[in-house]
């Protein structure tokens, strides 16, 4: 699904930067221009994750709830654009007994790497050698009209806009 996603944002002229999210997840991160409201990132962050969808039916989800998904689909999480929702940043640690931590890899990492990996032992030697694979996220930030095209299309042709994460399980 990764690499699906890698392919779409190329698509895009996006640079994406993947991290572990120091869990079971990998988040994406993309700088984008400040001129887009709250609800614009949230349409195109749904319209990038259809689109991920879309090219890839047998192994990704978008549907919202839990009860109405294929087990054995990878969710593409869009609403970690959702109001007032904090992820872990990159090289943060996360509270538990591994000590594992949000670390940024490499797009030709992304099938190989085990996230229990990154570690508070294991993560200053990595940075070390490789310095900060997120450095140039501020060199560019991009332009969501395309992904904002995509979502009035999808909204045309009858899909429901961003599912609400706060209106219950």
């Amino acid at each position: 699904m990764a690499n699906v996603a890698h392919e779409v944002l190329d698509e895009l002229g996006i640079a994406g930067y993947p991290k572990t999210s120091g869990g079971r997840g990998l988040h994406i991160y993309v700088r984008i221009k400040p001129d887009y409201g709250f609800g614009d990132v949230r349409r195109a962050a749904l319209a990038f994750a259809r689109e991920v969808e879309r090219r890839a039916p047998d192994e990704v989800t978008t549907t919202w709830w839990r009860k109405d998904r294929d087990p054995r689909a990878l969710f593409v999480d869009y609403n970690q654009n959702a109001r007032d929702h904090t992820i872990a940043s990159a090289y943060s640690v996360r509270g538990n007994r591994r000590g594992t931590v949000s670390t940024p890899i490499r797009w030709d990492e992304v099938d190989t790497v085990e996230p229990d990996d990154f570690t508070l032992l294991t993560v200053p030697a990595r940075f070390a050698e490789l310095g900060d694979l997120h450095a140039g996220i501020d060199d560019v930030a991009h332009d969501l009209r395309p992904l904002l095209e995509w979502a009035e299309r999808d909204e045309k042709t009858g899909l429901e806009g961003p599912a609400d994460p706060d209106a219950g399980a």
